[in-house]
């Protein structure tokens, strides 16, 4: 019987850990309950903003 490796387990618990981070800021800085639910969303996503903001400061 053949064994799998898991391979890009550490780039999960990075991921899950920042949404985490990313959840309890973006809540936190909320002025009601449905930004509350925006920035849960943006936490899910918060890579995708992560790039952005990175590529957009070291292109220029």
């Amino acid at each position: 019987m053949k064994s799998q490796v898991q391979n890009g387990a550490q780039s999960g618990a990075f991921y899950g850990i920042g949404m985490i981070g990313a959840a309890i800021y973006f809540i936190s800085h909320a002025s009601g309950f449905w930004m509350g639910v925006v920035g849960f969303l943006k936490a899910i996503v918060w890579p995708a903003f992560f790039a952005y903001e990175a590529f957009k400061h070291f292109a220029g």
